[in-house]
């Protein structure tokens, strides 16, 4: 009996980051968006948090020859083809996946700097921020920080689109290679998103502001969307464009939702995919 030679293999995400007891955010939100857009999503905790949706309670690091044995695992059998990296607490955190990222030379990096939880929590220490600028940065397609995250990287606050701007072209001269900065938390029914590239025009994204409590790792969903769409073979615009559209429809289909007496979770299933297949490379 002869064995049929397999010709497809699934796109594969592999998020870095740290793990949500109550499902809404990090790992849990990106395994759940990776598969709501087709892909085959792996992982690598970074952390344990005990939380819920009204807010952190604790934080357990998972030992660095543990993440490290976690990416070594997955790349050096399944493979990769975008990777999305989240909460990263510590300086030696950030180099321990820094390292990883080189050793394999892994593609496709979108670097969501988890630094403030929907709750306010701060979830990452003083040296870890300038680590993450040095050695994180450079090696990342995209890096896309909310409001709060950019104005701890460029030490002001932003209030307003000229603010959001003038920060993007900072996180570009800081080594970034493109930032896809979210304002969400600006006042008005508008929410804008500014996309900045190396050697490229802004550009503004604009759409009505959804009404919902339910806000609860939205940065993680997207981010994980956009590396999804990136394994999918999207150019990086695209991507966050697709990633945007889904975004918004995980908010919308979870507005009318309880879970939990806090911020609760994005609807993430909402209009779930079939598993798409790529050519065997």
């Amino acid at each position: 009996m002869t064995t049929s030679v397999a010709r497809f293999q699934y796109p594969r995400v592999l998020s870095i980051a740290g793990s949500d007891s109550g499902g809404g955010a990090g790992i849990q939100a990106d395994l759940k968006t990776i598969a709501a857009l087709g892909c085959y999503g792996m992982t690598a905790i970074t952390a344990l948090t005990a939380q819920n949706t009204q807010g952190v309670r604790a934080i357990h690091a998972v030992p660095l020859q543990m993440l490290a044995e976690q990416i070594d695992a997955v790349v050096e059998d399944i493979g990769v083809d975008a990777v999305k990296i989240g909460m990263l607490h510590s300086a030696d955190t950030v180099r321990a996946v820094a390292a990883a990222v080189e050793r394999h030379a892994l593609p496709n990096i979108v670097l969501d700097p988890v630094m403030i939880a929907t709750s306010g929590a701060v979830l990452i220490d003083r040296e870890a921020v300038a680590v993450l600028v040095s050695d994180l940065f450079p090696k990342a397609a995209v890096v896309t920080p909310n409001l709060d995250e950019a104005a701890l990287l460029v030490g002001r606050s932003l209030d307003s689109e000229g603010a959001m701007e003038a920060a993007a072209v900072q996180l570009l001269e800081m080594g970034a290679r493109a930032v896809l900065l979210k304002g969400g938390h600006l006042a008005g029914d508008t929410v804008s998103d500014l996309l900045l590239r190396q050697g490229a025009a802004a550009q503004w994204m604009r759409a009505p502001r959804i009404p919902t409590p339910n806000t609860h790792g939205t940065g993680c969903t997207l981010s994980s969307a956009i590396a999804s769409q990136l394994a999918l073979g999207s150019p990086l615009d695209k991507a966050v464009q697709l990633a945007r559209e889904y975004v918004r429809g995980a908010l919308q289909a979870g507005a009318g939702v309880r879970t939990g007496a806090g911020s609760g979770p994005l609807a993430h299933n909402y209009a779930p995919l079939p598993m798409r297949l790529l050519p065997m490379r």
